[in-house]
């Protein structure tokens, strides 16, 4: 009979989630993870073809978590639903500054990138549409400028760079949503 499973893959990908979160991906090792199990690598690899695999699976697990972070911020009410997904996505790079960087700020030269914006980006734009009463085509440039804004922040803020405080940053938001939003109110009133 052969020995019982004592991990499922699902508590392997938490634990390396968890180092990831906790140490940083350069922290995630084969011996790390055991440690943290309690157990030799065997199980680890009885379930996993290779540490490169666990990575790939804490990669989208991170990006669930983070997934699950914004739409909480997005449903809360603190903030309207497109103003809230920035200021999720700046608490998320201060809380989080590892998988953050992990998730936003890794090499991606080696990756195949097929667009500008996710697909994550559509509801998004649905709300920008909405709220600004602008093009679906000046939504996405408008989207685009302000998330290029946004993750400058938690760029610095996941780097200890800045720490402001949430006031500060939502006032900037404010501002710059603003400035930018009459901007392309006017380019399309030109048109």
């Amino acid at each position: 009979m052969p020995p019982k499973v004592r991990f499922t893959r699902e508590e392997i990908i938490r634990a390396a989630l968890d180092i990831t979160r906790e140490s940083g991906p350069e922290a995630l090792t084969a011996r790390s993870l055991a440690a943290r199990l309690d157990c030799s690598a065997k199980p680890i690899f009885g379930l996993f073809r290779s540490m490169d695999e666990v990575q790939q699976e804490v990669l989208k697990a991170g990006y669930q978590f983070y997934g699950e972070a914004i739409a909480r911020a997005m449903e809360s009410g603190e903030y309207p639903p497109y103003k809230a997904s920035g200021m999720a996505y700046i608490d998320f790079a201060r809380r989080e500054k590892h998988l953050f960087r992990l998730l936003f700020m890794r090499d991606r030269s080696r990756e195949e990138v097929t667009r500008q914006l996710g697909d994550d980006a559509e509801p998004l734009l649905d709300l920008i549409q909405r709220a600004a009463g602008i093009s679906r085509e000046s939504a996405r440039m408008f989207h685009l400028e302000m998330w290029i804004y946004v993750h400058g922040i938690a760029s610095m803020a996941a780097t200890s760079f800045l720490d402001w405080d949430t006031e500060l940053i939502s006032a900037s938001l404010t501002d710059v949503y603003m400035g930018v939003l009459a901007r392309f109110k006017e380019k399309e009133a030109q048109k």
